[in-house]
């Protein structure tokens, strides 16, 4: 598949996952920040009293990761984990999860479509706006899924504040992630669509704009620890009460 400037076109974004899911768990476990940033994310939603009685949505979960991040800091919540590509929530379903924790293949546009609807009580969207084709639309549609006072929390990559973390992510995908790519899969296209896209998306400012374009109230945002650092942020919005 051809990668342009922004990346995939965003509807070929779930068949290169698919293609990509058999080495995914192993390739980002090399990286030893992953799943640790992921968790603080999580924390960063301020879920009250281990997560009892409430709804969370997880969406976009791949193979499980962010799913198992919400679990940790809320293991007495309802967990809906939703994913476009098959391959990657094959993965996911493939591991141990309590009967608390369900898992849905559908497209984060089409969750009505799907049995998913609200209130949930707070969104994790990991890695995910940027792989959509709409995402004002997304984001709005993620208020109206959230009770009044419900939180969500978008993980995602943003470089374009700033030159040294854009060199960074340069160095780092050519140094690293896609040659690891191609030698776990003998492929580069989800690899390549991860440098590209991460360039293409908003800054963290212009995304911030973007959550209160979309009617979320307290929006803040903060970034992540070691390598990730400027590179990986937590946005954090509330639906208005």
């Amino acid at each position: 598949m051809r990668v342009g400037r922004s990346g995939l076109p965003r509807a070929d974004v779930p068949g290169a996952f698919d293609d990509g899911a058999a080495a995914y768990d192993r390739l980002v476990g090399a990286n030893p920040s992953y799943h640790a940033n992921l968790g603080l994310s999580a924390r960063r939603m301020g879920l009250p009293g281990r997560g009892r009685g409430l709804r969370l949505l997880d969406a976009g979960c791949g193979t499980g990761a962010s799913t198992a991040a919400l679990l940790a800091v809320a293991p007495d919540a309802e967990i809906v984990a939703v994913d476009a590509a098959r391959g990657m929530l094959d993965a996911a379903t493939a591991k141990a999860w309590p009967p608390s924790v369900r898992f849905v293949h559908a497209r984060i546009e089409e969750l009505d479509g799907r049995g998913v609807n609200g209130p949930f009580d707070g969104i994790l969207a990991a890695y995910l706006l940027r792989n959509l084709a709409d995402p004002d639309r997304q984001l709005r549609a993620f208020r109206a899924l959230l009770r009044p006072g419900g939180v969500l929390a978008v993980h995602e990559y943003s470089v374009r504040d700033s030159r040294a973390a854009t060199l960074a992510w340069h160095a780092v995908c050519w140094g690293i992630i896609i040659p690891s790519g191609w030698w776990h899969t003998r492929d580069t296209t989800l690899y390549r669509h991860l440098w590209r896209s991460v360039l293409a998306f908003d800054g963290a400012a212009r995304f911030g704009r973007r959550l209160r374009d979309a009617g979320f109230a307290g929006v803040r945002r903060h970034t992540v620890p070691g390598w990730e650092h400027n590179i990986v942020h937590t946005f954090i919005g509330e639906a208005p009460r």
